[in-house]
């Protein structure tokens, strides 16, 4: 088996208005989304790439999606140290917590919120148990 690193690098979310998904990730997340043309724009995270592409009409999430963001699934993560700062600093952004912060029974403290394209994310913090 060929050695290499299974790891994303890059991933494109389909968006009903690109200029709102880039003011959601520019003044929620403080994330700047370069505009590349041909209604696509880039927003760099550390490790990669998450692209917004224009499309015309976004699907909204399906209820049971929405229900799993209660229950804290996502679509996609971002781990931080302090989920409870960060969720202060979102909430106080303008973004709507789907869910949280609240612990997980899979030993992560959580919130999950949609972008403008219906898009799931989730913010992370590993929860220590008493023990470590």
């Amino acid at each position: 088996m060929t050695d290499w690193e299974r790891k994303i690098g890059a991933m494109t979310l389909f968006v009903p208005d690109l200029d709102r998904a880039r003011e959601f990730y520019r003044d929620a997340l403080g994330l700047d989304a370069h505009d590349l043309g041909d209604g696509t724009a880039m927003v760099p995270l550390t490790d990669m790439f998450v692209f917004l592409r224009k499309v015309a009409k976004a699907q909204e999430p399906l209820p049971e999606i929405l229900q799993e963001a209660k229950n804290g699934a996502r679509q996609f993560a971002i781990i931080v140290d302090d989920v409870d700062a960060v969720s202060s600093e979102l909430t106080g952004r303008g973004v709507k917590l789907v869910s949280g912060p609240a612990d997980r029974a899979w030993g992560m403290r959580t919130i999950t919120f949609a972008d403008p394209g219906g898009h799931i994310w989730e913010i992370a913090q590993e929860v220590r148990s008493a023990g470590s």
